[in-house]
C-alpha cells in the first residue's frame, strides 16, 4: 500500500538522500492506461489499441508492465487485444481503477529513489511517490478520475506518498504561519527531463506563462528550489518553448531529451518556414550555453523534425524526441517520413546495448501525445 509519514512528509525526499533517476536506469516497470476515451482520437479511436498492443508487446519483452483499465470488462477487451496481436504474457500487470484518459507520463506519479549515501532508512520502503496535482494541462474539465492516478500507482506499488506543496505567492511568514496558503504543485511528468546527476531541462512556455498556468505564484526562482527540494536538481536548464500543436503549452519531451548524464537529443527544423524553425533555434542556442550541474557543457546530438503531421487542418506535435527508454529497448516514434530513418539510425548509437524499437504513431498523434506521453517508468529499487 501506498504509506505515508509525518517524518518523512516534514523531511524533503532530497533532504533524505533521495533523487529522481534517469529514465535509462534500470526500471521495475512501465505503468500505462488502456485507451478507451474516443474522444482523444474522434475518427480515429479504431486502430489506437492496436498500437498499444504493439507497444507493450515490446515492453514484456524487457520489463513488467503494469496496465491500468477502468474494471474488469475493460481488462478483458485489452486481454483480447493482446492475445490476437501476439502480445499477452506473464509479465503484463492488469490494475482497475478509472481514469479520464491515457497520458500517464503526466497524471502518473513521479518516482524517486534513494541515493548512495546513508541519509536515508534502508529499513523502509526504497521508493517515494511524488503525487503532483493534475489538472488536465490547465486546459480540459475531464480529469477528476486521472487527478488519482499517482495515489492509486503509489498504493500498487507500495511506494511512500508525498504530495509536494508550495506556496501561492513569495511572501514572508512566520514559522507559525509557514503552512498558511501552501498548495499542492501542478507539474506533468513531460514538462521536465532528467539526467539523473542533478540537472533538470524544462521550458519556460510550460512553467512560467500565464497561458494554461499550473502555479500562479510560482517564479523561476520557487521552480528552481522545489526541483532541489523534491528531486535533488542542482541545475536547470530552461529552454524557451515548444513545438506547434503541442496542447500542453511547451511539455519538453517533445523538443529535448537526456540520453546519457552529460548528453542530450536536441529536435531540429530544418525548413526556415516551419513555425517550429525559430522556437527549436533558439532552444538549440539555449542549450550551447547550458552548463550541468558540475559546471561542464553538455553534448549535443540533433535530430531534424519530420513534416508537419495535419489531420483535419491543425498540426499535430509529431516529434522523435517523446521516444521511451525502456530496460532493453528504446521505442521511437515514426510517421512514415524521410527523417524516420535518421532518427533510428541516430537513437542506435546513442543507445548502442538497447534494441531500437519503431512505432508508427501516424494515427496516435492525432491524441496530441505519443510514446513518452502514455509511459511512467517505475524505477528498480535498490534495496
Amino acid at each position: 500500500m501506498a504509506r505515508q509519514s509525518a517524518g518523512r512528509q516534514q523531511l524533503l525526499p532530497a533532504a533524505q538522500g533521495y533523487r529522481m533517476p534517469a529514465e535509462w536506469e534500470p526500471h521495475e516497470s512501465t505503468w500505462l492506461a488502456w485507451p478507451h476515451f474516443r474522444d482523444d482520437w474522434p475518427g480515429k479511436f479504431e486502430p489506437i489499441p492496436w498500437v498499444y498492443a504493439e507497444i507493450v508487446r515490446n515492453l514484456a519483452r524487457h520489463e513488467r508492465v503494469d496496465v491500468i483499465c477502468n474494471d474488469a470488462r475493460s481488462e478483458a477487451r485489452a486481454r483480447a487485444v493482446l492475445e490476437i496481436a501476439g502480445a499477452l504474457s506473464d509479465n503484463i500487470f492488469f490494475h482497475h481503477w478509472r481514469t479520464d484518459r491515457v497520458w500517464t507520463r503526466d497524471s502518473g506519479c513521479i518516482f524517486l529513489t534513494p541515493g548512495s549515501d546513508e541519509t536515508h532508512d534502508h529499513a523502509e520502503s526504497a521508493l517515494i511517490a511524488l503525487n503532483f496535482q493534475f489538472n488536465a494541462w490547465a486546459k480540459y474539465p475531464n480529469y477528476k478520475f486521472d487527478e488519482k492516478n499517482g495515489e492509486h500507482m503509489a498504493k500498487a506499488a507500495g511506494a511512500y506518498l508525498v504530495q509536494p506543496l508550495g506556496s501561492l505567492a513569495p511572501v514572508a511568514r512566520s514559522s507559525k504561519d509557514k503552512n498558511k496558503d501552501r498548495h499542492r504543485i501542478v507539474l506533468e511528468g513531460g514538462s521536465i527531463d532528467v539526467n539523473g546527476a542533478g540537472t533538470l531541462v524544462t521550458t519556460e512556455e510550460c512553467l512560467l506563462s500565464t497561458t494554461q498556468q499550473r502555479n500562479p505564484g510560482m517564479d523561476r526562482a520557487a521552480y528552481e528550489q522545489m526541483f532541489a527540494d523534491y528531486f535533488a536538481v542542482k541545475s536547470v536548464i530552461w529552454l524557451d518553448s515548444g513545438i506547434a500543436g503541442d496542447d500542453t503549452h511547451g511539455h519538453v519531451d517533445d523538443i529535448t531529451r537526456f540520453v546519457a548524464a552529460d548528453r542530450v537529443i536536441a529536435m531540429v527544423e530544418v525548413n526556415e518556414r516551419s513555425e517550429n524553425y525559430a522556437p527549436l533555434c533558439a532552444n538549440l542556442g539555449r542549450l550551447k550555453n547550458a552548463r550541468l550541474s558540475d559546471g561542464k557543457k553538455l553534448e549535443i546530438i540533433e535530430i531534424p523534425m519530420p513534416r508537419p503531421v495535419v489531420f483535419e487542418g491543425r498540426q499535430l506535435p509529431a516529434s522523435y524526441a517523446n521516444f521511451y527508454i525502456a530496460n532493453g529497448a528504446v521505442l521511437v516514434p515514426v510517421f512514415n517520413d524521410p527523417n524516420d530513418r535518421i532518427a533510428l539510425n541516430t537513437l542506435a548509437e546513442v543507445f548502442s546495448t538497447r534494441e531500437i524499437v519503431p512505432i508508427y504513431s501516424g494515427d496516435l498523434i492525432w491524441g496530441f501525445g505519443a510514446l513518452h506521453c502514455m509511459t511512467q517508468q517505475q524505477p528498480a529499487s535498490a534495496f
